[in-house]
């Protein structure tokens, strides 16, 4: 049900309710109060058991009921039938009417009575005919059907396979071909698939794969991708590996990275590492950042060797179903996501994964044991019938902001067919919440989700994958204006979002804590943390390591920082359903003090002259600030009392200096030395051809992209701080393509990336008034030969994909 956040923002990649993102969400409605089909069990055709259950399911849903046995070339199973006609000539339109609709229509004849039976769909099972009977085929087909069950049927001998049932007049001399159970089975799981419907999806893809025939690459890919959309990944990992050894030449890195995480999934981590190797290389070879590299590999080694820390525990209100999503509500309650069926005579249920929709609940938590309890309906108000979940709260909690499926008096959907989630907003009046209104930046064409306040209220948090996303899901901020308005989405960059998910955003007074696929992590989702500077912005992300983390998926992490206790959610193993909340606790080190040390001197970079005062800080692991001290006249600084082998970051900062960053690794009775060179601001400011610029090293774009890359951030930080040294330097920016491309896009292409680069700028506080121009030169100013019809290597061409900056005054 994650899924209903992946697919509520794509929002889970997990067998979530935040799984992936653009959810089709097929929503069946009914007056009648009729069972839902998964009450009356598992069909089997022609067992007795299951026959009375086939008979007893029918009536109790109106629908009449008929059986036909010994039907020469007819397969068996259970048709919906719309008519009955002793001529067929005016059957073809019916058929064609229905096949634009996505319907296998049909007929087959019944040589016992010469009258041919006109059908809207075949089924191998039972129960999915009478959901489809009862939802009028997705409201695709109004008319009244009935339902026939062929039993007993066989294949004539000499005409392999071939079947006497018709899909238009026209094919009444059939030539042999597939079976017709496994194209309609393919068929039928492709039609669930691109409806996102994965858990019909898989079974069917399942029932096709028993035949090694149908091992094509376009259906192992389907059946993994199947499994890994409801994080089922040792079934997904299955398939990929059948896949990699069928079509290792034809897999593309989407299809490489998805193994590497079912691998990671499953455990298997060292070929994990070789497969996300394979991913890298993919990754270049199509001009592409740079996904996974040795140092990626060891933070993954860092990972599983860190020791445990957490104390963590399944609450007791989980159901069978999801339950995830926690967010603290006043003071000692939390408000949460559950799928748990409260439904009384039917059961509603979403295709992704086939289970109930969220609903919003509230629970008490119970302090002394760090469960909850007296779970209940938070608001009949808010609950509607599709889902709602990922909720937060106003400081002073009259205010929540909440997603749900794009609903109003019906389901909105995009012009192809999916329907988007949505953030709304309700006020809390006399106990009672209004009735929700959506936020000004959703849309019908895309989806947001996920919401989370800054602890003052005045930042919102979510997630999305609107234009200007970076990966599937990226992670956006807006701020939230006094008169109720809020400002401009702006994406979080790429010190945050990668190419993959990012989802399930929490902040408070000291960080800001999301779920990713796509930094270094254990496999699924994977809960990550990042310092918040207001000048320097977010601090690189750490892993939060197991037990946090799994091999599954793992999201959804509060945190009471004073406490050191919270909550987050999992799919993993041992659990009691899809995805159950689960309570932690930080455990008290007992080693407080060590006997390593770290110390060094404190030099100017150019010329090597020592420098006092500078200050120097001591970061842990997770970027926390564990003490810093003034280097002293003669430039020396030390730190002592240290832990052995724990990783520390020093950063050394000093006016009119940039700012450095190591890392060091203690050692046990052992002192590391880590000496810093600061190289001096105004060295930047540079004259080439009379024309003062602010010279950084190149900030690279990649191929036929604009957004700000990873090193071009730290690359423009280091401008920031120039500007910041000189608040009266006023600059212009230029930027520039390579010579690949239609020229004109290519202007396009670089005016895009000079207005990315300077809205970056602007959003680390440099005032907009400070930066005379942003312009595009497309490719008119080459720094080599490399034109369009030169035989330049990839590294030549990106020397051109470049933004340079002119100092206008100072």
């Amino acid at each position: 049900m994650k899924n209903f956040f992946m697919a509520l923002l794509l929002l889970c990649c997990l067998g979530t309710f935040a799984q992936d993102f653009t959810s089709a969400l097929d929503i069946v409605q009914s007056d009648s109060p009729k069972r839902s089909v998964e009450d009356y069990g598992i069909d089997d055709i022609g067992d007795g058991d299951s026959q009375e259950a086939f008979k007893k399911a029918a009536l109790e849903n109106g629908l009449p009921q008929r059986t036909f046995k010994n039907l020469v070339g007819v397969e068996n199973g259970y048709y919906l039938i719309s008519g009955v006609f002793r001529k067929t000539n005016k059957l073809d339109r019916k058929i064609k009417k229905l096949n634009k609709k996505g319907l296998d229509a049909g007929y087959l004849l019944n040589p016992e009575n010469g009258l041919n039976y006109f059908y809207v769909k075949q089924y191998k099972t039972w129960q999915v005919a009478i959901e489809d009977s009862n939802t009028n085929f997705d409201n695709r087909f109004d008319d009244e059907v009935w339902i026939l069950q062929v039993l007993n049927s066989s294949t004539p001998k000499g005409v392999s396979e071939t079947l006497e049932i018709k899909s238009s007049v026209k094919d009444k001399n059939l030539k042999p071909k597939k079976p017709f159970a496994t194209n309609q089975t393919i068929k039928k799981a492709d039609e669930y698939f691109s409806k996102m419907w994965y858990a019909e999806a898989s079974t069917l893809y399942e029932e096709a794969l028993l035949n090694k025939k149908n091992y094509s690459y376009e259906v192992l890919q389907k059946a993994g991708d199947a499994h890994y959309f409801n994080t089922n990944m040792e079934e997904a990992y299955k398939w990929y590996d059948i896949l990699f050894d069928e079509y290792e030449d034809q897999m593309t890195a989407d299809n490489i990275f998805k193994y590497a995480h079912a691998l990671k999934g499953t455990g298997k981590y060292g070929r994990s590492k070789r497969l996300m190797r394979i991913y890298n290389k993919k990754m270049i070879d199509s001009d592409n950042i740079i996904a996974f590299d040795e140092r990626q590999e060891l933070d993954l080694d860092e990972i599983l060797n860190a020791t445990v820390k957490f104390e963590i525990n399944n609450l007791s209100t989980n159901s069978k179903y999801s339950d995830f999503a926690p967010m603290y509500y006043n003071e000692g309650n939390i408000v949460f996501a559950s799928a748990v069926d409260s439904s009384i005579l039917k059961t509603r249920r979403y295709k992704w994964d086939n289970q109930p929709y969220l609903d919003l609940y509230t629970a008490k938590i119970n302090t002394d044991s760090t469960d909850i309890s007296n779970a209940q309906n938070f608001s009949k108000q808010l609950n509607s019938k599709y889902h709602e979940a990922g909720v937060t709260f106003s400081p002073d909690n009259k205010i929540v902001y909440f997603t749900r499926n794009n609903y109003g008096k019906k389901l909105r959907r995009d012009n192809k067919g999916v329907n988007h989630l949505k953030i709304y907003v309700s006020t809390r009046e006399d106990d009672k919440w209004s009735e929700a209104t959506e936020l000004p930046f959703n849309s019908d064409d895309y989806s947001t989700g996920h919401p989370a306040l800054s602890k003052d209220g005045k930042k919102l948090y979510f997630v999305s994958d609107m234009p200007g996303s970076m990966g599937d899901t990226d992670i956006f901020v807006v701020d939230v204006l006094e008169d109720g308005t809020f400002s401009t989405p702006k994406n979080l960059g790429p010190e945050i979002n990668t190419e993959q998910k990012e989802m399930f955003p929490f902040i408070n007074e000291d960080a800001l804590y999301f779920s990713s696929n796509g930094h270094t992590g254990l496999g699924g989702l994977d809960i990550f943390k990042t310092i918040l500077d207001e000048e320097k912005g977010f601090s690189p992300v750490i892993n939060l390591g197991m037990p946090i983390n799994s091999n599954k998926d793992d999201f959804s992490y509060i945190i009471n920082e004073k406490s050191q206790k919270g909550f987050f959610a999992s799919n993993r193993d041992g659990g009691k359903g899809h995805d159950d909340i689960y309570s932690f606790k930080l455990l008290e080190d007992e080693n407080d003090s060590g006997n390593s040390t770290i110390a060094g001197i404190v030099t100017d970079l150019i010329t090597k002259d020592v420098i006092n005062e500078a200050l120097v800080a001591l970061l842990d692991e997770n970027s926390e600030k564990l003490n810093e001290v003034l280097s002293k006249e003669d430039g020396s600084y030390i730190f002592e009392g240290l832990e052995a082998d724990k990783l520390h970051t020093i950063r050394t900062t000093k006016a009119t200096y940039f700012m450095d960053e190591q890392q060091v690794t203690t050692v046990e009775n052992d002192t590391i030395e880590a000496n810093v060179a600061l190289k001096k601001l105004k060295k930047m400011i540079v004259s080439e051809d009379g024309i003062r610029k602010l010279k950084t090293d190149m900030i690279y774009f990649d191929f036929d992209k604009s957004y700000i890359r990873e090193d071009a951030s730290k690359e423009l930080n280091k401008l920031i701080e120039v500007m910041t040294e000189y608040p009266n330097m006023v600059i212009k920016i230029e930027s520039h393509t390579d010579a690949r491309g239609n020229a004109a896009y290519n202007d396009y292409l670089s005016d895009r990336r000079a207005k990315s680069t300077r809205e970056y700028i602007i959003s680390q506080g440099i005032d907009a008034s400070r930066i005379q121009s942003a312009i595009g030169y497309g490719e008119q100013n080459l720094l080599n030969g490399c034109g369009v019809l030169s035989n330049c290597s990839q590294e030549q061409h990106a020397a051109n994909r470049r933004s340079e900056f002119i100092v206008v005054s100072m």
